[in-house]
């Protein structure tokens, strides 16, 4: 049963190879926009109910594939890899997005991880270098659950600041900041604990989980890495994150005082209509 499990799940090699920019990394990248979009359209109306209904199933489906992943990789790769632990952005965003939807004592946090959810997330769709690495088919496990999480974990943060009742603003940005400081630190405690060799089990590993070690592009030199890598993170990160919120806040603002401009006029014209 397992050698046959194997051959549907292992990476596929030989032919076609996934790059960037492809044909089937744009396949990924559209299919976020259009899933949004469409969404977005069908949601114009709905109750919060129906609403709070649709970004559940978003984020139980990211948090699903995540899960599954763990016990599909034995047949793929023949061990649990353990870069797949909880200490990314992305891996530990789905943790917390979920339990901010499902959990009542989280539910005023849950805008501010879908905020980083999607940011990371979108970040690394559009440069899968986790897949490329690996030179296999667009058709393999190993591609296909990658891509198709990162593209789950996009539409859900996209979706929860578009259509969750809470709206973004300026106002929190202080729990933006908060939640990169621990997941700094999270992040620095997993690379301890589980970078190292133990050659008896043939366990060699030297995990730089959220950049905190060494940058993304590795162009830091490396006796200075560990000490400006993690501030740069966080700095990088929560700038975006304040451009994200005063984008929402400047939009809500403009929408409100057109409303209350045509309501005015609205008044003005009963009250003309009354005089004459």
């Amino acid at each position: 049963m397992y050698t046959k499990l194997h051959d549907i799940f292992a990476d596929k090699t030989g032919g076609e190879v996934f790059t960037c920019f492809s044909a089937w990394h744009f396949f990924y990248i559209f299919l976020v926009i259009a899933t949004v979009s469409l969404t977005v359209y069908l949601c114009r109306d709905k109750n919060r109910y129906i609403k709070e209904k649709v970004l559940k199933c978003f984020i139980a489906v990211a948090f699903g594939l995540y899960m599954l992943d763990f016990f599909l990789m034995p047949f793929a790769y023949g061990e649990i890899d353990v870069d797949k632990l909880p200490f990314h952005s992305c891996t530990t965003m789905s943790i917390m997005c979920f339990l901010s939807r499902n959990n009542h004592s989280l539910r005023k946090y849950r805008l501010n991880f879908a905020l980083l959810a999607f940011l990371c997330n979108l970040m690394y769709l559009c440069y899968p270098s986790g897949v490329m690495s690996y030179e296999i088919h667009p058709l393999s496990y190993r591609a296909v659950q990658t891509l198709l999480f990162h593209s789950v974990m996009v539409m859900y943060g996209a979706l929860t600041l578009l259509i969750d009742h809470e709206k973004l603003c300026l106002k929190h940005w202080y729990r933006d900041l908060a939640i990169l400081g621990i997941l700094t630190v999270w992040a620095t405690l997993g690379n301890a604990l589980y970078s190292g060799t133990a050659d008896s089990v043939g366990y060699a590993h030297d995990f730089n989980w959220f950049f905190v070690k060494q940058d993304p592009f590795y162009a830091l030199p490396a006796d200075i890495a560990r000490y400006i890598a993690p501030w740069l993170n966080i700095v990088a990160f929560f700038a975006l994150e304040i451009l994200i919120r005063w984008a929402f806040d400047f939009a809500q603002k403009k929408t409100a005082k057109k409303n209350e401009s045509a309501g005015e006029s609205v008044l003005a014209e009963h009250a003309v209509k009354e005089l004459v």
